[in-house]
């Protein structure tokens, strides 16, 4: 059945194991032993990559979560909504966001200035996909980024379709019927 519903399969297990595993290296990279960062997590999309990431880096990190949502359906309504919201305090701290997708930005850039709010000692950007086509001005600069892919609908790891297929391996574009009538 799930064969029925691939278009195309844009990012393998092997590749998107190995591109995890460069991001930690990097993120392990740019920080000290003695740094205080915390890998904030945006649900629910991100929360696998974030298990990945967490693991691919060699330093000490927290985790935290925050749920926000601006999608309706398969588009970015662009009104932000804090659902969930961090649990531990970030003041002093190195925050990396980890994100599933940078769609418009615009979610982003407003969750980066509520927490500038709370007085971290930095915030970086990590982003599993970049979408560039979908947006006219770069709202936000990922400091790490996955992958660059095409203005394309995209489930599997983490993504999903109706709350189904996050546990998938890969990154898949459905076949437009999955979601065009819905």
């Amino acid at each position: 059945m799930l064969e029925n519903m691939i278009e195309e399969i844009l990012i393998d297990e092997k590749t998107l194991k190995n591109r995890v595993k460069e991001l930690g290296e990097s993120i392990t990279a740019a920080y000290d032993e003695d740094d205080d960062i915390v890998l904030v997590c945006i649900l629910r999309g991100g929360f696998i990559f974030m298990a990945d990431l967490a693991r691919q880096v060699k330093l000490p990190v927290a985790c935290d979560f925050m749920d926000v949502t601006s999608y309706e359906g398969t588009t970015s309504t662009g009104n932000v909504r804090i659902i969930k919201d961090l649990e531990e305090s970030i003041e002093g701290k190195h925050v990396i966001l980890v994100e599933d997708i940078i769609d418009t930005g615009l979610t982003l850039k407003h969750v980066i200035s509520m927490l500038e709010t709370r007085k971290p000692k930095s915030i970086k950007v990590c982003t599993l996909l970049d979408k560039p086509a979908r947006r006219s001005v770069k709202e936000v600069e990922a400091d790490w980024n996955g992958f660059e892919i095409p203005n394309k609908f995209v489930i599997g790891y983490g993504l999903d379709y109706d709350e189904k297929y996050r546990n998938l391996p890969y990154i898949f574009v459905p076949k437009p019927e999955l979601y065009e009538d819905n």
